[in-house]
């Protein structure tokens, strides 16, 4: 994942050194397969040239695998070729030697969705991934190696053995070699920046950056990988583009070269209309393609991680902000500047976020890891940054002169208030012109007109008088002797969208925004314009073309070409609702995007339809059509095979009154409202339970681990007799408990203690049942310090216990090399008791979740609970014995001092069938206070059916509502609701409201998920 702003501004320093680094020439190391090759242009897929426009998702992140054919599908219908994705070591192997991938977390439902939907696949899995997961992805129990994290310390390079193999022989049998989806493979994660360097130490140029990097850890990595079946090309994610592990550059060196970009920066998205943020940077400031060929000159342009969202810390802005700084206006302004690039493997991070479920973030983040993306958490398509996707994905897929054109700079516009870039043609023809402000961050309208050539003419566009418009945030596309399926397109200033080409005719879209002027021109022997659907449009005649020119409205028109060629004009918004769909082709192109298919006849539809339109297939000249509407909806098939009295069917059914007129087939799907009833948790029945008895005078703890460890290979020195570390004793998640015993001396007046959870963690802290303070945490602080006042007159000789209570909110990332940084510690890292002259007078015990990295829960994964009283006797789990429990409601009641209180419920869900319908729970009377001192200071775990799906914290935010994917929430039946509410405050506290609500109702032909299996509670009699 993306690094901190620090980077930028670094790597802006010395970015002038780039140009001038003389480069190894590459040589092709021997394939080990002929299926995916590749040259300086593009990749190859079984010798054809394949655009890999990609999009992040995370499997695990997604644990509802019967959802993941719904996520490749609406990838797939953006026009993207391919998906990318990271496995998460942590939650596959959480104790050492102890390797899972079944569950939620195997993946060949994975695969077999991928391939489904035509799909390619990106594998990264590490081991290092970063991703805002804990850790990073490392298991915790790495902590405890003494070598060296991300080196080839013989201690390190065994612990990631057992990893590497079983997930590279889970990888390699999906490869494109066996059948699979799987055509490039990603070894290690942005190994490139030195923490030495970014402290500045000698750093002269962005090349330093670099200068601590253990070669030969990235070629026992990569050669481990090889060992464990994987034979695909390797690809880089160089964290800049400083030429880190280059074709030919000795050891270590990689296939294609690749790196990541994250041009708003990442980590806050607050004031989402600024770019001219602290840690902006434009793309071309620290790039280009002519560093490019210095560096790679064999390789395709590929950034393995380009911006398409950005996640937030606790206490920030909220994902809607993301959302609204990485929208439409940055995809069409930031992503245009790297097709100028021409960058032909690009993977949009992320594409869909997903959820921070169980614990599995990093101290950084909330539970949520929507991360503004194209397609939100919840799985809806409706952001206006999806629709963007689409046209511009569509356009370069039956663009196939962009894979080999050359990048050129020059003016071509009569204005120096824009720039352009020529992409200039090579192996086909086609010319590309892009055009955009040159304030990048510019809201202005510009006018300009264009000084092209085109078909051997010197043109002033447009031809017809007036004037083009670049208005705010945008960029434009145009076109020069661009091949519309053998007829030449002379110039279109509009946009283009798709064309596809039938037995009858070719379909050309063209858009523009609304009141922008445009212009195209044709050659003459096309012929006149014959027909004209609409009203004001200008044509015009030339010795040598017809230009045709008009004002983008709302409205439709289209002109036709006799029976050769149709263009519709469209407005950019009403563009949108168009889909293209490629029908199914013969094995093994199946449903995968490929080049035989752009000149094709008849291999693809184009259809108006709104909402979503998944897949498509033609059998004897009936029209299936499987999506989504959400609202009664028009249907207009535009370019087809299809001929006079063709039927139409919509999800499996048949769609009446349809119309087949002049090669169109319309039909109207009909939108009904389902009726669904939700619960009312105010109303319900709530049963509780104390989930703190430990601070009570009978509570025994002899089954706890006794913290007895004299030393650790942990980052920080002990300062203890014995370590506290959480990790040294294998708990690394959700949630810590120490108790410490010891004899009284009379003399006791304070308690000092130091600890550490990780960012807007929380602590409290009694001694025997007496509470002492509690820390409400703080977004910017990892640890914290505090003296506490003990109460008067504790008895010479008697004993007592010290019992703290730690919110463990994640293992830090291990981004930069040379530190250590998962070793941070979490739990008690200091003590001092006043009266006591030795800190071993205090004997501590700790415990995490119960079984700690031997979990009990092998369905939900090591993260899933924590050390709480009600998780570790397993009462989150469906089936738990509570009928005889207190009844007491989280909402009505709650909590009524400091302490943890465990509430559950059950309600029923009936959805009706042929319907997707995300929904979320929502909490009520949150905070959006950073420093946590303007609302009740509490805290509360969501379990869903026995799944963590929410970490709220009411004094800091920003999250409030959490959705829970379908499969994890049973639509037809009975679910069990749990939550943890501690209470940090004297006061107490109770929910301000919590409720089910629905997001969107979608009718749909979506497939329906299962309900995932989680296990249930059963007695745990290892439990204490």
């Amino acid at each position: 994942m993306m690094l901190l702003k620090a980077l930028f501004q670094i790597a802006l320093l010395g970015s002038t050194c780039l140009s001038q680094t003389s480069r190894i020439n590459s040589d092709r190391r021997d394939l080990l397969q002929d299926i995916v090759t590749w040259d300086r242009y593009s990749i190859f897929v079984r010798g054809e040239r394949v655009l890999f426009l990609s999009g992040e998702f995370h499997p695990f992140r997604l644990p509802s695998p019967g959802l993941w054919l719904d996520v490749f599908q609406k990838v797939k219908a953006l026009g993207f070729s391919g998906v990318s994705f990271y496995t998460n070591w942590a939650l596959m192997e959480g104790a050492p030697g102890e390797f899972r991938a079944d569950g939620v977390f195997a993946l060949e439902g994975f695969f077999d969705a991928a391939s489904q939907s035509g799909i390619y696949l990106l594998a990264r899995p590490g081991p290092y991934i970063n991703s805002e997961v804990s850790g990073g992805g490392y298991p915790g129990w790495v902590s405890r190696i003494k070598g060296p994290i991300r080196t080839n310390a013989t201690d390190w390079h065994d612990a990631t053995r057992n990893y590497i193999k079983r997930v590279g022989a889970i990888i390699s049998k999906a490869q494109i070699t066996n059948g699979g989806p799987v055509i490039l493979f990603q070894p290690e994660n942005e190994y490139t920046i030195c923490a030495d360097a970014l402290a500045g130490a000698g750093l002269d140029s962005i090349k330093d950056l670099s200068k601590c990097l253990n070669l030969n850890y990235m070629a026992d990595v990569e050669a481990m990988w090889r060992d464990a079946g994987i034979v695909l090309p390797y690809i880089v994610n160089d964290a800049l583009p400083i030429g880190n592990f280059v074709p030919g550059s000795g050891i270590g060196a990689v296939d294609i070269y690749g790196y990541d970009g994250y041009p708003l920066g990442w980590g806050t998205c607050s004031e989402p209309s600024n770019w001219n943020r602290a840690n902006a940077i434009f793309p071309s400031t620290i790039t280009n393609f002519t560093i490019h060929m210095e560096m790679s000159p064999s390789t395709p342009f590929s950034i393995v991680e380009f911006q398409g969202g950005s996640a937030e810390g606790w206490g920030g802005a909220g994902m809607d902000s993301c959302a609204s700084l990485l929208n439409n206006e940055f995809e069409r302004v930031i992503y245009k500047v790297v097709y100028g690039f021409r960058t032909t493997v690009l993977n949009l991070y992320m594409m869909f976020g997903g959820t921070n479920w169980g614990n599995i973030g990093h101290p950084l983040g909330y539970t949520s890891y929507d991360v503004g993306a194209a397609i939100a958490e919840d799985r809806q398509v409706t952001r206006e940054k999806y629709s963007e996707l689409k046209l511009q994905a569509n356009f370069l897929q039956v663009s196939p002169a962009y894979l080999t054109a050359m990048p050129q700079d020059g003016i071509f516009a009569n204005t120096t208030k824009l720039i352009t870039t020529r992409l200039a043609p090579t192996e086909q023809g086609g010319t590309f012109y892009i055009v955009r402000h040159s304030d990048w961050t510019s809201v202005n309208t510009t006018k300009y007109t264009l000084l092209l050539e085109a078909s051997g003419q010197n043109l002033t566009i447009p031809q017809l008088g007036g004037g083009l418009s670049l208005v705010g945030r945008d960029s434009k596309i145009h076109v020069v002797d661009y091949d519309v399926s053998g007829i030449r397109l002379i110039y279109s200033t509009a946009e283009i969208f798709t064309w596809k080409r039938s037995s009858s005719k070719t379909v050309l879209l063209l858009y523009g925004g609304a009141g922008e002027t445009h212009e195209f021109a044709v050659s003459k022997q096309l012929g006149p314009v014959t027909k004209i659907e609409g009203v004001g449009i200008k044509s015009a005649g030339y010795a040598t073309s017809t230009i045709v020119q008009w004002d983008v409205e709302p409205m439709r028109r289209v002109v036709h070409f006799g029976n050769i060629l149709e263009v519709h004009l469209l407005w950019r918004n009403d563009a949108y609702n168009y889909w293209v769909l490629d029908l199914p082709h013969p094995e093994p192109i199946g449903n995968y995007i490929s080049a035989s298919r752009i000149n094709a006849t008849d291999a693809s539809i184009i259809v108006n339809a709104g909402y979503l339109i998944r897949n498509a297939s033609i059998l004897d000249n009936n029209l299936h059509l499987w999506g989504d509407v959400n609202k009664t909806t028009t249907i207009e098939v535009i370019s087809s095979p299809l001929k006079r009295g063709a039927k139409l069917y919509f999800n499996e059914q048949q769609v009446k009154d349809t119309h087949y007129v002049e090669g169109r087939l319309t039909g109207t799907v009909t939108f009904c409202e389902p009726q669904v009833a939700l619960p009312d948790f105010s109303r319900m029945k709530w049963g509780y339970l104390n989930s703190l008895p430990e601070i009570q005078p009978d509570y025994d703890d002899h089954l706890w681990v006794v913290a007895n460890l004299t030393t650790s290979n942990n980052s920080r020195v002990l300062t203890t007799p014995t370590s506290l570390y959480a990790s040294d004793y294998g708990f690394h998640t959700g949630s810590l408990i120490y108790r410490g015993h010891f004899r009284a001396t009379g003399n006791e007046s304070s308690l000092f203690l130091s600890t550490s959870g990780g960012n807007a963690f929380s602590y409290a802290v009694w001694l025997n049942s007496t509470y002492l303070a509690s820390w409400v945490g703080d977004p910017d602080k990892p640890s914290h310090n505090q003296t506490f006042e003990l109460p008067l007159g504790l008895k010479f000789g008697n004993s007592y216990v010290i019992t703290v209570l730690i919110d463990h909110m994640g293992l830090t990332e291990n981004t930069y090399i040379g530190v250590e940084s998962i070793k941070e510690p979490r739990g008690i890292l200091d003590y001092t008791l006043t009266g006591h002259s030795s800190k071993s007078d205090i004997i501590w015990k700790l415990t995490g979740n119960l079984g700690g990295e031997h979990y009990i829960d092998l369905s939900r994964g090591p993260r899933n609970e924590g050390a709480l009283f009600a998780e570790r006797q397993g009462y989150h789990l469906p089936g738990a014995p509570l009928d005889e429990v207190e009844v007491r409601s989280p909402i009505s009641n709650g909590m009524p001092g400091v302490g943890v209180g465990f509430f559950a419920t059950t309600f029923d869900l009936d959805i009706p069938l042929g319907y997707d319908i995300p929904m979320s729970f929502t909490f009520t009377n949150a905070s959006q206070s950073v420093k946590g001192t303007a609302t009740p200071a509490y805290r509360v775990q969501l379990f869903l059916n026995g799944w963590q799906f929410g970490k709220y914290i009411n004094n800091i935010g920003p999250q409030l509502s959490y959705p829970v994917p379908e499969g994890i929430l049973n639509y037809s039946g009975k679910n069990y609701l749990a939550l943890t509410l501690w209470s940090l405050e004297s006061g107490g506290a109770k929910l301000g409201g919590l409720s089910l609500g629905i997001n969107t109702v979608v009718q749909s032909g979506y497939s329906k998920p299962s309900l995932v299996e989680g296990q249930v509670y059963a007695l745990r009699s290892e439990a204490y």
